[in-house]
């Protein structure tokens, strides 16, 4: 298989009896079809843990934390012993244990890590979920386990750190992998990707606002960029499918201090488990 296919076969393909639903419901109902589309966007899905996440997940102490601020329930992961924590954040679909090459390096390295499944997410209950639950669920964890050296967060995990930072999370240094960045970008392109009108991204944006009572734009990972003071690395594949490189490039015009990594051929998920991507991590931290 050339790389190419590798890196397309990492995305996540909507079935196409979904992609027939959006298309009639269009036909009938922009308000029937605004709805279904922001039921599919805040719906993850859940995975089965592959072999190479066992060991972690089998290792780490495993518990409920209630998060009050959205009265929600998440199953987290204590791995390693260490009282130096190193917060990690998962992205859309994926599960506490998604970083563990990174978290294995990092316990070598003298740390314990402490990780999540988000709402909807891994063993945490639930159907739904949205960014704002990410940035409640890690301070709330700030809030019960105590302040953590360095948070590392992938994808909507890396823009949730942003946000929580931003929220006054304290950390000294964050990373940040195959991170998004603009909201309506974000909206547009699943909007793309179901075959519909442009305009149905505006519904579904003014939908969730109304919702949430809270501008979109507001949680674009540049916008929450602006206000970030500490150190933060960045790191984005060039032939990430699932989000353009652009994002990443645009985050670091905003940031205070910042350190752009670009990898090729990676994609959005394996760049996790790369040799080098970790390499440069673990250095970012000894510095």
């Amino acid at each position: 298989m050339s790389k190419n296919k590798e890196i397309q076969a990492q995305t996540l393909k909507i079935p196409k009896m979904i992609l027939i639903t959006a298309k009639l419901l269009e036909v009938i109902s922009s308000k029937l079809v605004t709805k279904f589309v922001a039921k599919l966007f805040t719906t993850p899905i859940k995975h089965k843990i592959p072999k190479r996440e066992f060991q972690m997940d089998k290792e780490s102490v495993q518990e409920s934390v209630f998060v009050s601020s959205i009265n929600k329930e998440i199953v987290v992961y204590h791995y390693g012993k260490s009282d130096k924590k190193i917060l990690l954040v998962h992205g859309w679909s994926g599960r506490g244990t998604q970083l563990v090459k990174i978290a294995d390096e990092l316990v070598n390295l003298g740390y314990s890590t402490i990780s999540f499944d988000a709402p909807a997410h891994g063993k945490s209950k639930g159907n739904s979920s949205i960014m704002i639950e990410f940035i409640a669920s890690i301070l709330e964890l700030e809030k019960q386990f105590g302040s953590f050296e360095f948070a590392i967060g992938h994808s909507l995990g890396g823009m949730s750190i942003l946000n929580a930072i931003r929220e006054n999370l304290k950390v000294k240094k964050a990373v940040i992998i195959g991170n998004g960045d603009i909201i309506q970008d974000i909206i547009d392109d699943f909007i793309l990707k179901l075959k519909l009108k442009s305009e149905i991204g505006i519904k579904l944006r003014d939908y969730f606002e109304g919702k949430y009572k809270v501008k979109m734009d507001y949680y674009s990972a540049s916008n929450a960029a602006k206000e970030v003071s500490i150190p933060v690395l960045i790191i984005h594949d060039e032939n990430d499918e699932d989000v353009n490189v652009k994002a990443s490039y645009n985050i670091k015009e905003n940031l205070n201090i910042s350190e752009l990594m670009i990898t090729k051929n990676l994609g959005h998920r394996k760049i996790l488990g790369n040799t080098e991507v970790i390499k440069r991590i673990v250095e970012y931290i000894k510095q």
